[in-house]
C-alpha cells in the first residue's frame, strides 16, 4: 500500500520534471540530462589518443568536470576529474592500478564513454 502524501510528492514531481523539459529547448534538456548524470554518476572510462593508438586509459570515472577560472568563472580550456589508470590497457582494474586525478586539455584527442561492461 503506498503512503498517500509520499505518493502524492513524488506524481507533483514527476508532473513538474515533465513540464520542464518540455518547455526547455534542446540544449537546455541536454545540459539537465548531463547534471543528472552527473549527479547519479556513471562508470566511465576516458581514453586518450595519439594518432590512432590509445595511450593512455583512466576507468571508474563518475564525471569530468570543466574548470572555472578563480577570478572570472569563465570555463578553462581544460577538463579535470578522477578515475583508476589502466596502466595495461586491458580495460579493467588490475592489483596495483590506483585512483589517480587527471586532466586533459580541449585540444587532447580523447573519448569518454560508459564502460559497457
Amino acid at each position: 500500500m503506498h503512503n498517500k502524501p509520499t505518493h502524492r510528492l513524488l506524481t507533483a514531481a514527476l508532473v513538474a520534471a515533465t513540464l520542464i523539459a518540455v518547455g526547455c529547448t534542446q540544449e537546455q534538456q541536454n545540459k539537465l540530462s548531463r547534471d543528472i548524470q552527473n549527479w547519479t554518476g556513471t562508470n566511465g572510462v576516458l581514453e586518450v589518443y595519439a594518432g590512432d593508438k590509445v595511450v593512455r586509459r583512466f576507468l571508474k570515472i563518475d564525471k569530468i568536470s570543466t574548470a572555472l577560472g578563480t577570478d572570472d568563472g569563465k570555463p578553462r580550456a581544460y577538463r579535470y576529474g578522477y578515475g583508476t589508470l589502466d596502466e595495461n590497457l586491458n580495460m579493467q582494474v588490475d592489483p596495483g592500478e590506483k585512483k589517480v586525478y587527471f586532466e586533459i586539455s580541449d585540444y587532447t584527442n580523447a573519448v569518454f564513454f560508459e564502460n559497457p561492461r
